[in-house]
């Protein structure tokens, strides 16, 4: 195999990475209404599993626990009785925000494509 050869396979491979990465972070049926619900001031555990239908506690916890991990959310613990917890968006969260626009805009324009198939 050729030396430019070489270099467009790797670089292909690095680029396939970088999209699982992306997925692995923000990707799967839950990351996404959770970051978009505390974006819309639901920063409660309650109210984020009362703002997204079908979500289970149990699957709630693990994906807040995913996007703390990878620096999407932060929670706050308060010394109150009984104890509250508020999640918010990180900074880095926000960095997300073309890669979300983007696939709203393609999810749209997906939607009114084949919504006459439907």
């Amino acid at each position: 195999m050729s030396k430019g050869k070489k270099e467009k396979e790797r670089n292909f491979e690095e680029k396939i990475r970088f999209v699982q990465d992306t997925y692995f972070v923000i990707g799967g049926k839950w990351k996404l209404p959770i970051i978009i619900s505390i974006y819309h001031g639901h920063n409660r555990f309650n109210e984020i599993l009362q703002s997204i239908p079908k979500i289970t506690n149990r699957v709630l916890s693990k994906e807040l626990r995913h996007l703390e991990e990878n620096e999407l959310i932060s929670r706050k613990v308060y010394d109150d009785y009984p104890a509250r917890i508020e999640y918010t968006l990180t900074d880095y969260c926000h960095s997300v925000t073309d890669v979300l626009t983007s696939m709203e805009k393609w999810g749209k324009q997906h939607r009114e494509r084949i919504k006459d198939k439907m």
